[in-house]
């Protein structure tokens, strides 16, 4: 009878393990279209976020000054800088996709809804207002 039990744990425990595998496939380092920022996505709870962890120009020209978000349409956040940014922020994984997300762009200083879907080691990100059709995808390469 324990046998039967444990066996029928382990049965249903299965699937839930194997969910879990899959939404974290998109946990990891990524370099962005352009290859001049590295963005580390990681999972708080049951959402996941991803922060810039490296950029090509981290330093204004004066090389000692850390590049700020100086392009931010909140006039409030321009002095914080860009790296550990977050940019990928509250996607949930549902059936093969990241989706309800938003994605910041610091080059515009514009946030976006967004939604990606992992294919190999790319990554593609789909950043949109309103619907998904009126958007752009840019393709991320997995880093690690």
């Amino acid at each position: 009878m324990k046998k039967a039990i444990a066996a029928l744990l382990l049965l249903t425990a299965f699937p839930l393990l194997s969910f879990a595998q899959q939404a974290d496939a998109v946990v990891g380092n990524w370099l962005n279209e352009e290859k001049d920022a590295k963005v580390q996505i990681y999972r708080s709870g049951d959402k996941y976020f991803g922060k810039l962890v490296w950029i090509a120009r981290a330093f204004e020209d004066d090389g000692k000054t850390p590049r700020k978000d100086s392009k931010n349409a909140d006039a409030g956040l321009r002095q914080r800088g860009l790296m550990n940014l977050v940019i990928l922020s509250g996607f949930g994984y549902d059936d093969g996709e990241w989706t309800d997300g938003k994605i910041y762009d610091p080059k515009s200083g514009k946030t976006y809804s967004s939604k990606m879907k992992l294919s190999g080691r790319q990554l593609n990100i789909r950043g949109y207002v309103g619907v998904s059709m009126f958007g752009r995808t840019t393709v991320w390469t997995r880093a690690d």
